[in-house]
C-alpha cells in the first residue's frame, strides 16, 4: 500500500492506494500517529484503495477516535468492495463517512 498526503496548515488530506491489510496496516498506524499532531480536520481518501481487512478497519476507528478529541476526520471515495466490508461490519455507522450518490436497486426479469 502507498499512502500520499497533502498538508494545507492543521488540514491534512490522506490518499490509500493498494490494499490496506494486517501487514500494511502497522505502516499506516505508524504514519498517523507522526502526522496527525496539530491536525484539526483529516480527509482519508480511499479511491484507489482495492482492499480492507479488519486490521485496516482497526486503524481508521483508532483515528477517527483520535481525531474526534482534536477535530474532525471524513473518509470520502470508498470503492465498492470497500464500503461493502465497511457496512458488513458496522463501521459505517462508526466512521464518518462521505455520503455519495447510491444507486437504486433494482432487478430486472
Amino acid at each position: 500500500m502507498e499512502i500520499k498526503s497533502e498538508r494545507d496548515g492543521d488540514k491534512l488530506t490522506v490518499m490509500l492506494n493498494g490494499r490496506l491489510d494486517a501487514v500494511t496496516a502497522i505502516k499506516l498506524d505508524s504514519f498517523m500517529a507522526k502526522e496527525l499532531n496539530g491536525v484539526k480536520n483529516l480527509t482519508i481518501d480511499l479511491k484507489n484503495l482495492s482492499y480492507m481487512a479488519s486490521a485496516g478497519l482497526r486503524i481508521l476507528l483508532k483515528t477517527q477516535k483520535r481525531m474526534n478529541n482534536q477535530g474532525y476526520m471524513m473518509v470520502k471515495n470508498i470503492q465498492r468492495d470497500v464500503r461493502t466490508v465497511m457496512d458488513m461490519t458496522g463501521f459505517s455507522n462508526l466512521l464518518t463517512l462521505e455520503e455519495e450518490e447510491r444507486k437504486p436497486f433494482s432487478v430486472s426479469f
